[in-house]
């Protein structure tokens, strides 16, 4: 799907390379961005890697990986105006349920990663007076849906953590905003999706009638890592097909 941006000489970096996160990286790619991806998975950046975009293997789960994460991103783009985070992981378990090791997981790979990589990426952003930063969240950070405490807790954090940053960084010329996947057909959604009538049953609370699909996101995502979006900061942008006029 062709953009009408140009990105021309901008320099984004996309943490997570899957689903959204390589829509998202293609996008601004073929927007003339010059793009780093971070992923843990080698096999999952080598198929998202293309003329543009730069894979860096890295594990997000410590603060210290996500330092050097955006340093060598940094280095190899020659400096960094576009950051976003498309990290997540989800385990769909009822509270009862859920052992302490997988809210641990969700914490660091969905909220502390976002906190560390997004901390140093205004590091960059903020002496120069100039940076876009988007995370990608979800409509769990609004809505209670069952079997998804770690997860819609980690969202809500990020929403909540964008808001502050955004606060802070406003009069130093950079922009923090979130966007909010509705349901969304990636890897991450697939082995959920075959169970029978799940499809069905998530579709009949979408107004559109359908699923996300990556592609959908990459619109408001690039919107706001645009110089267009100069004056919008701190908000989510609900990307759902009307999941949450429900």
């Amino acid at each position: 799907m062709r953009t009408t941006w140009d990105f021309a000489g901008t320099r984004a970096l996309v943490a997570g390379g899957g689903g959204i996160g390589a829509a998202v990286a293609r996008a601004l790619a073929e927007a003339y961005a010059d793009v780093v991806v971070l992923d843990v998975d080698k096999d999952r950046l080598d198929d998202t890697v293309r003329e543009g975009v730069t894979g860096v293997v890295a594990d997000l789960a410590s603060p210290a990986a996500c330092r050097t994460a955006v340093t060598e991103a940094v280095r190899l783009l020659g400096g960094l105006d576009v950051f976003v985070h498309a990290v997540g992981v989800n385990d769909r378990r009822p509270v009862l349920e859920t052992p302490d090791e997988v809210w641990e997981r969700l914490l660091a790979v969905n909220l502390s990663s976002a906190f560390w990589l997004g901390r140093a990426a205004g590091a960059v952003m903020v002496p120069k007076g100039y940076g876009r930063v988007v995370y990608l969240s979800s409509v769990s950070g609004l809505l209670a849906h069952r079997d998804h405490a770690p997860y819609a807790a980690t969202k809500g954090g990020v929403n909540q953590l964008m808001r502050v940053m955004a606060r802070e960084w406003a009069a130093d010329g950079v922009t923090v905003n979130a966007v909010a996947p509705g349901y969304t057909e990636t890897d991450l959604t697939r082995g959920y999706l075959a169970k029978p009538g799940m499809r069905a049953s998530m579709e009949s609370l979408v107004p559109a009638g359908r699923l996300g699909r990556p592609e959908d996101l990459t619109g408001p995502v690039l919107f706001l890592a645009s110089a267009e979006s100069a004056f919008v900061t701190g908000q989510v942008l609900y990307a759902d097909g009307g999941r949450t006029l429900v």
